[in-house]
């Protein structure tokens, strides 16, 4: 089971400075060094590294201008150095490189994983296993669970962010990200804004949020749907509301509201609705999820503007990708998935 390829055309890196740098920082690496490059993702740059039979990754941010605050290398490593001792689904990291000579960024080094990841359908590997939609939902929903229980005082991690104020950090964030990138006046998005104004949530857990938990950010043994083995990209991990980052899942999850509009983002199959993964998730975390709406709303609103921004760098000519020339379309779409879990909540 392959999962990297040749290394994409303008993507290599200077490997003859990363070969002797990785072999001072990890004097046991023996062997001569190949790279093969990880095809998945959109953003972060993502290699195998081989030493003789020891296998690394090698994680750096996009070429190009970043977000203040994306993509942070120094992050992870943070996140990874730790949370392996209390989250076994969380690769080990063994080195950060802050020296941009070394491949034009700052870079992380981790641990090797192997396995299945489900991307917006099931994968052939478990498509003749018995109820597997449900199976895999619930080990997401475990593994959900488990993350946003750690205890962050025991895992050293309290220094990741802060807590106060972080529900309305995320609002008013997204509602200025979302100003920023507006092309069409979109009155259903100011109006959940301004419901959601009214009455935000007071947090009753601080714990990890690790900001982007999807189906392709997870990988599964082969041959088992029940056991999530690994969750990555930590390069947004931060501390606050957990259920922020619960319902953020949630956005992008099949929703009846939308059905028939086969939204690319959306996964494939029999998998089970949003009210029985609250119900999963209340019952492993033992959370309150009685203001999950107003959390959802929330979801959407940040969907929302993440399509928004891709979609105004087409309608701008920063981009050629047609990909995104429909997106603005979906943006409002979410705009008013948001309006709607905005008046329920």
């Amino acid at each position: 089971m392959k999962d990297t390829t040749a290394i994409r055309p303008g993507e290599d890196l200077d490997w003859d400075k990363l070969d002797p740098y990785l072999r001072n920082a990890m004097p046991d690496l023996a062997g001569a060094m190949h790279v093969e490059q990880f095809p998945g993702g959109h953003a972060n740059l993502t290699y195998l590294v081989r030493f003789g039979a020891r296998e690394l990754v090698v994680r750096r941010p996009p070429f190009g201008k970043i977000a203040p605050g994306t993509h942070d290398m120094k992050r992870e490593y943070r996140v990874l150095s730790k949370l392996y001792k209390f989250f076994p689904q969380a690769p080990r990291a063994f080195h950060l490189c802050e020296d941009e000579s070394i491949l034009g960024a700052n870079f992380v080094v981790m641990e090797r994983r192997t396995g299945v990841v489900v991307r917006y359908k099931v994968p052939k590997f478990f498509a003749d296993y018995e109820n597997v939609e449900v199976r895999l939902t619930d080990a997401l929903m475990r593994t959900i669970a488990k993350l946003h229980t750690v205890d962050i005082e025991a895992a050293d991690l309290t220094n990741l962010g802060k807590p106060a104020g972080f529900v309305e950090r995320q609002l008013e964030g997204a509602a200025k990200r979302w100003a920023l990138a507006e092309t069409t006046a979109t009155p259903a998005m100011q109006q959940a804004l301004e419901l959601l104004r009214q009455d935000i949530p007071i947090s009753q857990s601080v714990g990890l949020v690790h900001n982007d938990i999807k189906f392709d950010n997870c990988q599964f043994q082969p041959g088992n749907p029940d056991e999530i083995t690994s969750l990555f990209d930590w390069d947004m991990c931060t501390i606050g509301d957990p259920l922020v980052d619960f319902a953020a899942m949630l956005a992008f999850w099949p929703d009846k509201r939308l059905e028939g509009l086969n939204l690319p983002i959306y996964l494939q199959g029999n998998f089970p609705d949003k009210p029985e993964l609250i119900k999963l998730y209340q019952a492993y975390t033992g959370f309150d999820v009685s203001r999950i709406n107003w959390y959802q709303a929330l979801g959407c609103c940040k969907v929302a503007v993440i399509l928004q921004q891709l979609y105004a760098r087409y309608a701008a000519g920063a981009t050629q990708d047609k990909r995104m020339a429909g997106l603005g379309e979906v943006a409002q779409i979410f705009a008013g998935l948001a309006l709607h879990y905005a008046k329920q909540h």
